[in-house]
């Protein structure tokens, strides 16, 4: 059925206005994680470039419309709701991989629980960063092992065949020191998650700090 004008423009306010209210309602986990620290430091590269995202703010899902009829604001979008919850079950798959690593780990261990989750690119990058000399030996010499976990706040961007996530990353590091004593640090950060979508599914394509990219 073909909307009037006035609804037309309701229908416009509605879905400018509807996705990062999905995150309550879609993408929250069903238990919330522990506080704990970010895992090896985010990359900042890109496996592939992704289309420019189109930028949403919030409200809730389903607002009724000029004609009191909730508008199905998934008929102007490139996603189904479906797409949408496969897409953050990955990202929050990923990010408590990402954030879990132990000192008797290779970078080819580490990044193998990824495999399927993230691109090919990525995998090589991370495995890069974990591999750096400095950050290896140290955490090989301090027996260092973490767990983590991520937590979805909202969703900050969408293009044709990507989404932009905004997570808060939670990990909990543990440090052995000469005396044999072990100690643990707890922190978080907030990153921005990208994840495009192609003929095997959806996969991470890129993560970096919130305030520095993926905008």
């Amino acid at each position: 059925m073909d909307l009037t004008p006035a609804q037309r423009k309701v229908a416009f306010a509605v879905i400018v206005l509807a996705l990062a209210g999905l995150g309550a309602f879609l993408l929250w986990p069903r238990s919330s994680a522990a506080p704990s620290q970010a895992a090896p430091r985010p990359t900042g590269h890109t496996a592939a470039p992704t289309p420019a995202p189109t930028r949403i703010t919030p409200t809730a899902a389903g607002s009724p419309s000029a004609s009191g009829q909730a508008v199905n604001i998934y008929r102007w979008l490139p996603f189904t709701q479906a797409d949408l919850t496969e897409a953050a079950g990955v990202v929050r798959h990923f990010s408590a991989d990402y954030a879990t690593y132990s000192y008797t780990e290779s970078a080819d261990r580490y990044v193998g629980r990824m495999r399927g989750l993230i691109t090919p690119a990525l995998a090589a990058t991370l495995a890069r960063s974990y591999a750096t000399p400095g950050v290896a030996q140290a955490r090989t010499r301090e027996k260092q092992t973490a767990t983590g976990s991520g937590v979805i706040t909202s969703l900050r961007a969408f293009g044709a065949s990507s989404l932009i996530f905004l997570v808060k990353l939670s990990q909990k590091t543990y440090t052995t020191q000469r005396a044999g004593k072990t100690t643990s640090h707890v922190a978080s950060g907030d990153y921005a998650i990208t994840i495009t979508r192609s003929d095997s599914g959806w996969q991470v394509n890129d993560i970096q700090l919130a305030s520095a990219g993926n905008s």
